[in-house]
């Protein structure tokens, strides 16, 4: 991360999203860590409306006062993704690391009386997918349209963690089973998307649709890559929006054209009926896996690194428990 005197300014971001907006992207997704910590987020919301981007603000929703809210649907935003890391207080605490859940829930009342779209997403992991019939109530009584139940993905500081977050077997099951069950019922209102834990599929997740083939992630110092994680695979130089255009970036730069296509693939990608669809899987998690970001995603039946996500799974469901989470920040509350 970059310290915040290196971030782009108002302006900088201003051109970003009419570069975005000239080369025919239609979403702008503000995200972070925290996109509320930025003091000019009203600012930057008005930028991307008067590019007719659709802007979606994704927050903890920690710091969104009813003044705040306003002014950001006076500015045009379309809609907030708001994230709970579980409906029972204390979980909820250990895994945020700072007492805010009172804080999300005044948040969601606040998001109900405007007439912004409004997603709820519930982070899924070892820990609270017992209790996912009560987390998916708990977000139905929060009134979204939409409700994203996203099992943890394993990079950062998740992948440290990665022995006390993945699930058990038998947890994934169970919660596919209530799942089904909540999906069914007639008074359903709120739409449920649910992400499953990778490493208990049969084949990868596409990739943010492919490498460099729908999405650009700007990050707050100008580095421009075509996913959240590619940072984490040495040896990428990143180009900076500061330095060269968007689209200069997206049709000429190295690090968008290393992954993209299928003639970077080895075997058994290269030969797949299935690589125009899975793209080989996610680079980053082929790096964190197999060491190496050109190879089949491990998680992939057909990889030959299978058997390293078939241990990871092993281990999972013969331990029991694990020990405290590590934490990348140390927390005080105030008095």
């Amino acid at each position: 991360m970059a310290a915040r005197k290196q971030e782009l300014t108002t302006t900088e971001w201003e051109k970003v999203f009419a570069q975005a907006a000239a080369m025919g992207m239609l979403h702008v997704h503000l995200t972070g860590g925290e996109p509320l910590l930025r003091t000019d987020i009203v600012e930057l919301v008005a930028a991307a409306r008067a590019n007719n981007l659709y802007s979606n603000l994704i927050t903890s929703g920690v710091g969104l006062s009813e003044q705040k809210l306003s002014a950001l649907v006076d500015a045009g935003l379309d809609h907030i993704q708001l994230s709970f890391q579980d409906s029972r207080e204390a979980e909820a605490n250990t895994i945020a690391g700072v007492n805010v859940l009172s804080k999300k829930i005044e948040a969601a009342r606040l998001i109900r009386q405007t007439t912004l779209a409004f997603t709820v997403n519930l982070v899924v992991h070892r820990k609270n997918i017992d209790h996912l019939d009560e987390l998916i109530a708990f977000a139905q009584e929060l009134a979204p349209q939409r409700i994203e139940i996203a099992n943890v993905q394993y990079y950062g500081w998740a992948m440290k963690n990665r022995d006390l977050l993945l699930p058990t077997r038998e947890q994934v099951e169970r919660s596919l089973e209530t799942l089904a069950r909540v999906t069914a019922c007639d008074s359903q209102q709120a739409k449920i998307d649910f992400v499953t834990p990778d490493y208990y599929g049969k084949f990868p997740k596409p990739c943010m649709g492919g490498w460099g083939h729908r999405l650009m992630l700007i990050d707050p110092a100008g580095r421009a890559m075509p996913c959240h994680a590619a940072s984490v695979i040495p040896g990428i130089q990143f180009e900076n929006v500061r330095e060269r255009s968007l689209r200069g970036i997206w049709e000429e730069s190295v690090s968008f054209q290393m992954f993209r296509g299928t003639a970077w693939m080895q075997e058994p990608c290269k030969s797949c009926p299935k690589s125009t669809q899975d793209f080989g899987g996610c680079r980053c998690q082929a790096f964190l896996l197999a060491g190496d970001a050109s190879a089949t995603d491990p998680v992939c039946t057909w990889s030959p690194q299978r058997t390293l996500v078939d241990s990871i799974v092993q281990n999972a469901n013969a331990v029991k428990e694990f020990p405290s989470p590590q934490s990348q920040f140390s927390y005080r509350t105030n008095p």
